[in-house]
């Protein structure tokens, strides 16, 4: 990260955000003292001088662009910007919500983050009683934070949504709304310039705005990583599964990387009904087209709600004879008992591990799982902040297809 413009970039975190800024914040600090010491360690060399000095003026010019040089630290050495722009939140016992930016913002490149899936219980500024918000009140907090930052004269206004919210809504059937699009129009009619998330829903979301612009990471690399920790990806016994014809693509992408097969489930729905949990479904049947006798399975999808289609289709693998079972998933829910559900088919032998990540916040109710594997993907948003922040190409991050491979090159060259 470039430390001339760090003064220029303010992150505030939504109270269901908290702890996901906290985490981007940290990444963003490592790399500013990477950055400041290379850089401190070239200009010595190159203006023969001592690294001290060089420290100092480096600390001098951020200083003149910034109110925290104000304060006393010791200037010979990295002085990290905090990041973080502070705010107050306010719940109302009508429901309502109020938000108070407590620095200046003017001009500033924010940033504002919002996990609308943390169903952990929060506190806000006027209480110490903890509620537990829903992906609705989460959404109007930060509604209401993205107005306080316009009228605070922020220079542009980027949102950070982990979770897209609504992005299952995305097509209809019929009178039905098309709430997935209507979410970004919503934000670009606030003055939102960008949203990043992760692993977005579907691709059709994207055409729905006028100039609104859409970040959508992907925690491939993430996985993998993850994956290359509990298993050989090199063992010919590996088969990619896609569990229904939607993730045909995403895992096509993955067998294609670890240069595995790549089967897939075919699933009949009814429609008429409704799926409520991982037992009461609306799937009437469900077929594999190709072979995973003998095999270790690794089958990927972007979201789990309630579980039912992954579970159903664990069961289904490992009566085909499937040797073992991985499973991935970029946004992992757990809606309703998802986790009684799967607590009984680890049990049962149904499947050896399910890799998510901290793109929604849980507790050590699910991260203390032996079957479940948190993968952390707040580096990755740390990454593009950055970059989008000082205008350099983000191809590398939208795009990791070259960076799996030399994760794989480096753990079995």
């Amino acid at each position: 990260m470039c430390s001339i413009k760090s003064d220029t970039l303010g992150i505030i975190a939504c109270p269901g955000g908290e702890a996901f800024t906290d985490e981007i914040i940290n990444h963003l600090k490592k790399s500013y003292r990477r950055s400041f010491e290379r850089k401190k360690d070239l200009l010595a060399a190159k203006y023969a001088r001592s690294k001290e000095e060089i420290s100092r003026d480096l600390n001098y010019n951020h200083d003149l662009r910034s109110s925290e040089g104000l304060r006393n630290r010791n200037l010979e050495s990295c002085v990290i910007p905090s990041f973080k722009v502070p705010a107050a939140y306010t719940r109302f016992p009508n429901g309502e919500y109020k938000v108070e930016i407590l620095s200046s913002i003017r001009g500033k490149d924010l940033y504002i983050v919002q996990d609308v899936e943390n169903h952990l219980p929060l506190k806000f500024s006027n209480s110490d009683t903890a509620y537990e918000l829903n992906v609705n009140e989460h959404f109007f907090c930060l509604m209401v934070t993205i107005d306080a930052a316009i009228q605070a004269g922020a220079g542009s206004v980027t949102v950070v949504l982990p979770t897209y919210p609504y992005s299952r809504q995305h097509k209809k059937k019929g009178r039905e709304s098309l709430t997935a699009v209507k979410i970004g129009q919503i934000l670009e009619f606030l003055g939102v310039k960008r949203i990043i998330t992760l692993d977005i829903h579907s691709r059709d979301i994207y055409n729905g705005f006028r100039r609104l612009l859409l970040e959508n990471l992907h925690a491939s690399y993430q996985i993998l990583l993850k994956l290359s920790e509990i298993i050989d990806l090199k063992d010919p016994d590996l088969v990619v599964v896609a569990p229904d014809t939607g993730a045909v693509e995403r895992n096509k992408f993955f067998a294609s990387s670890l240069g595995v097969p790549l089967s897939m489930l075919y699933k009949e729905r009814d429609y008429s009904r409704f799926s409520v949990d991982a037992k009461q479904n609306n799937i009437v049947s469900m077929k594999l087209l190709g072979s995973v006798e003998g095999k270790i399975v690794f089958m990927v999808d972007d979201m789990l709600g309630t579980g039912s289609t992954l579970i159903k289709a664990m069961k289904l693998l490992k009566n085909l004879g499937a040797r073992q079972i991985i499973s991935a998933v970029s946004i992992p829910l757990f809606t309703g008992d998802a986790i009684k559900y799967f607590d009984e088919a680890y049990q049962e032998g149904y499947f050896y591990r399910l890799i998510g990540t901290n793109a929604v916040r849980h507790d050590d109710t699910i991260l203390k799982k032996e079957w479940y594997i948190s993968a952390d993907v707040s580096n990755l948003f740390a990454r593009i902040i950055s970059r989008l922040h000082h205008n350099r190409s983000l191809s590398e991050l939208l795009d990791n297809r070259r960076v799996i491979q030399k994760l794989l090159s480096r753990h079995h060259p």
